[in-house]
């Protein structure tokens, strides 16, 4: 892999997305939060419980991942039961998924040895399992050795769909 640090200075690399994104779900029980949203958990207990940690750590997490708008909270309530939360990922969180789904396959590979993991992303159509692929915006499939670090001045413009 070619040496890409002459790309990099760093005044830039202090607004680097990778940086910058672990600042807001840098740990592993906010990740593991997201993940339990991304399967469907919704209740305050539901992710204490999930998640393994204690109730005041999963209040913590969920304020952050609120107030960084990665999830919102939902009023429900039960019949005669009072008021309550329920804790939705928002579009900005739903954006996590890629990231979700890479860190799974990555530990699948890495980590896991010969153990089953416990879950899998499946296609709902076909039921194959789904991949994290990395695709310019021209549509390539681009592998580790063909990319390459572009300095930037500006945003880049959104890229078309060509996903579908």
């Amino acid at each position: 892999m070619e040496d890409q640090s002459k790309h990099r200075d760093p005044e830039a690399m202090a607004h680097c997305p990778v940086a910058l994104s672990l600042d807001v779900v840098g740990t592993r029980s906010t990740l593991i939060i997201v993940r339990e949203a991304f399967f469907g958990t919704r209740r305050f207990g539901d992710f204490a419980e999930r998640v393994g940690i204690g109730e005041a750590a999963t209040a913590a997490r969920l304020k952050d991942l609120v107030a960084s708008g990665l999830m919102e909270k939902v009023p429900y309530q039960e019949p005669g039961q009072r008021k309550r939360y329920e804790y939705q990922l928002t579009d900005k969180g739903l954006g996590l998924f890629h990231a979700i789904m890479s860190l799974r396959d990555w530990g699948e590979t890495w980590l896991s040895g010969s153990r089953v993991t416990p879950w899998r992303f499946a296609h709902r159509d076909c039921g194959a399992e789904v991949h994290t692929v990395a695709r310019c915006t021209a549509g390539h499939d681009v592998h580790l050795d063909e990319f390459t670090a572009v300095r930037q001045t500006e945003r880049p413009t959104a890229a078309p769909d060509t996903h579908n």
